[in-house]
């Protein structure tokens, strides 16, 4: 296991944060800097690789079998969420984990309680991998990064393990819903493939959130207070009065499973100007329309209301694989049988989010979403149990074996 540690401790000491508000692809110059170091380590292995213009790194590790085999690949992003910084991220090691409060940041009081987060007591005895309580982690998805080179290593290292052709991508934007924007499938070569960027171990994804963003702007009129009858209009009052329309048990706090939500995550404002930023979800694609048809029937409310004073922007970002994953259903039950031969429990469940495999999928690459391991993703209290890692690298393998010994597609 030190050397699958050395390489995610390596990995998440490079700030990758992405910038949605960047019309560049990358949205930021510094994803490039952990980009490159993957091209080289794969150079380096033997392994055929390359960086395009883009920012995405393609690999290729030839077939080691006399038969013709399905390509697979196994992709993931290098971004960090910009919910948190990733900038100088100290991880703590905790080996033996006890089973209790692990304290992050003693001068902060910031502890990752168990109450709060009941599922840390499964990893008793397992070494975990916290924040320092000021950073995220960054194991979304610099675990599965992680454990896609390592098994790249194992591989060239073990020529007697028989594979047919196998693919790796690394994507950039994916935390901003632009992962495979420029995604070359046709370039990549591979008939099907997985993304390694889910939570906890045992989860397997085929389904996630049909997803849009907004981004509303109010524009008001500010005149002095003691002279603002009859024509001062307050634009925040306006952006409250936008948000109580919108139905309180459908936002994240309130919903879980197949439950789509309304998620406000950012509020500009003054008296004159309010921006506002949405992002929009469900499963189900009926009630996502539903969702955006509310919100443009809001806008319309409060235009009549006010006068026109409400523009939004409305963009679908991605929609459920599952329409195109499950005429490929094979290769997630070839996923579930790699999870039961290393003893593990698969959890099969939908995303409540979304992955460059969504993407994916639309684009010809049927792609479901193995866990990579970690936790409470997006901020100080991500957490990865190294073991779980380690279980990744053994599904990974066992995908690629139970392809290369199963003759044909079902």
């Amino acid at each position: 296991m030190g050397k699958l540690l050395d390489r995610f401790l390596r990995y998440v000491s490079v700030e990758t944060t992405s910038d949605e508000n960047s019309e560049s692809q990358p949205s930021t110059a510094k994803q490039l800097n952990l980009l490159k170091m993957l091209r080289d380590e794969l150079q380096a292995m033997g392994v055929e690789a390359e960086l395009d213009e883009f920012g995405y790194v393609m690999a290729t590790i030839p077939s080691n079998v006399d038969r013709e085999i399905p390509a697979i690949g196994f992709i993931a992003h290098v971004d960090t969420s910009p919910d948190a910084s990733g900038a100088d991220i100290k991880p703590q090691i905790i080996p033996n984990y006890d089973g209790n409060d692990i304290v992050l940041n003693k001068e902060n009081n910031i502890v990752l309680r168990v109450s709060e987060f009941p599922e840390m007591q499964q990893y008793k005895g397992q070494t975990m991998i916290t924040t320092d309580g000021t950073t995220l982690l960054g194991a979304d998805d610099k675990a599965g990064v992680a454990e896609i080179m390592y098994i790249a290593e194992y591989i060239m290292k073990h020529p007697d393990f028989k594979h047919g052709e196998i693919k790796i991508g690394f994507t950039p934007d994916e935390e901003i819903g632009r992962g495979v924007a420029k995604f070359d499938v046709k370039k990549f070569g591979a008939k099907y493939a997985f993304t390694v960027d889910g939570g906890a171990i045992g989860e397997l994804e085929y389904e996630n959130f049909n997803a849009a963003s907004a981004k509303i702007h109010i524009q008001g009129c500010n005149i002095h207070p003691g002279y603002g009858k009859d024509k001062m209009v307050n634009s925040m009052l306006i952006a409250m009065e936008f948000n109580a329309m919108l139905p309180v048990e459908q936002r994240p706090r309130f919903t879980q499973g197949y439950e789509g939500f309304f998620h406000l995550t950012e509020i500009k404002g003054t008296v004159e100007e309010t921006t506002m930023s949405y992002i929009i979800r469900d499963h189900d694609i009926a009630k996502f329309e539903e969702k955006k048809a509310l919100l443009i029937s809001i806008v319309e409310f409060l235009n009549k209301k006010y006068g026109e004073v409400v523009t939004m922007e409305l963009k679908d970002q991605y929609f459920n694989m599952r329409q195109e994953v499950e005429p490929h259903f094979f290769i997630v039950e070839r996923a579930i049988k790699a999870m039961e031969m290393a003893n593990i429990k698969p959890k099969v469940q939908p995303i409540r989010g979304g992955t460059d495999g969504a993407n994916l999928s639309y684009m010809g690459l049927p792609c479901p979403n193995i866990f990579a391991g970690g936790h409470n993703f997006h901020g100080k209290y991500e957490y990865v149990p190294l073991e779980s890692m380690m279980k990744a690298t053994e599904v990974i393998l066992n995908i690629i074996t139970l392809f290369q010994a199963v003759e044909g597609e079902e």
